[in-house]
């Protein structure tokens, strides 16, 4: 038996690092990776008959989705967003889901929708959580703090500034005065200090500059640093995650008031430490915390994530040795 492993078109400008992350989590349970295969050509597959962990979130190939026959698919951590499940969900579709079924599913949202086309579906959470390999022990844990793509959902100069039509819509919706609100939020919620010495991360790269070998060794990197951390702040799911299963302190800044958005986080955003930032720009916590997050800031993660990566693990066992 031949096993693959998903790997990811390009965006116009950028890629998302934690893709790979997601595929980091699928490949541990592989004997060998023997191909590579492009989440967004599956259909086209014509190759010999291959197992692949179906995780992560589906697709932006929202008319010719479903996997060609040679193609043993094991849906675990499957996320349908809002915006693909209207095109995702043919008859074709729904049979083909319900041929695999039961659908584990990253999200409650994910499970809903399947559930409501009669297609039985469950709650898994996300295969991140099973990234305990990279766990070090606590006595190699430094003292550095990692900030990691902080409320990228807010506007930028990059993305006011991608073309002529972007500027004119981020002007009508506002966001042209909204450019400083990234700096402006986290000096309300980080103490300065911090902001001035922590490290900071990006898991979104430009495009064209690394091959998938190379993207998988960068993302490889990122959990090698979180696991040594002594705290991560992130709006970056694909990062708060793995460092659950890390043992890493890590703390959420849950910005996010899309439809889009919070249906990627449905049962997830519960795991998770977090700093909740309403539209006013006012907040909350839900771990206790008073004031600012300082150098000397200790959290201690939920622990609640244990009782998803374990099953998800057998289940990735199990489905390897069929």
């Amino acid at each position: 038996m031949k096993y693959g492993l998903l790997t990811y078109e390009e965006g116009k400008e950028k890629y998302n690092v934690g893709d790979y992350v997601q595929s980091l989590a699928a490949k541990q349970f592989l004997p060998q990776t023997d191909v590579f295969m492009n989440r967004e050509k599956l259909e086209e597959y014509n190759g010999n008959d291959v197992k692949l962990i179906m995780n992560g979130w589906f697709t932006h190939n929202i008319h010719h989705w479903i996997p060609a026959k040679q193609i043993d698919p094991l849906f675990v951590s499957f996320h349908m967003n809002s915006t693909a499940a209207p095109f995702m969900l043919t008859e074709e579709g729904i049979a083909y889901l319900k041929t695999h079924a039961p659908i584990g599913c990253r999200d409650k949202y994910t499970v809903k929708i399947l559930k409501d086309k009669g297609i039985e579906a469950y709650f898994t959470g996300c295969l991140t959580l099973t990234l305990d390999n990279y766990k070090v022990d606590d006595a190699l844990r430094g003292d550095d703090v990692y900030i990691v793509d902080p409320f990228y959902n807010y506007p930028t100069t990059d993305k006011l500034f991608k073309s002529t039509k972007d500027l004119v819509k981020g002007i009508l919706k506002g966001d042209a005065f909204q450019l400083n609100r990234i700096q402006k939020q986290l000096k309300k919620v980080i103490d300065k200090d911090l902001l001035e010495d922590a490290k900071y991360v990006t898991q979104i790269l430009p495009i064209g500059k690394q091959t998938d070998e190379e993207k998988f060794e960068y993302a490889e990197d990122c959990l090698k640093k979180y696991a040594k951390a002594k705290l991560v702040i992130t709006s970056r799911i694909h990062c708060a995650l793995p460092c659950l299963a890390m043992g890493t302190p890590v703390i959420f800044l849950n910005s996010f008031n899309t439809f889009v958005d919070t249906c990627r986080f449905n049962g997830i955003i519960d795991l998770f430490n977090r700093i909740d930032i309403a539209d006013d720009g006012s907040f909350t916590n839900n771990f206790g915390w008073k004031g600012k997050i300082t150098k000397d800031t200790m959290v201690t993660n939920l622990g609640l994530h244990h009782e998803l990566a374990e099953p998800l693990k057998e289940k990735c066992k199990a489905f390897i040795i069929k």
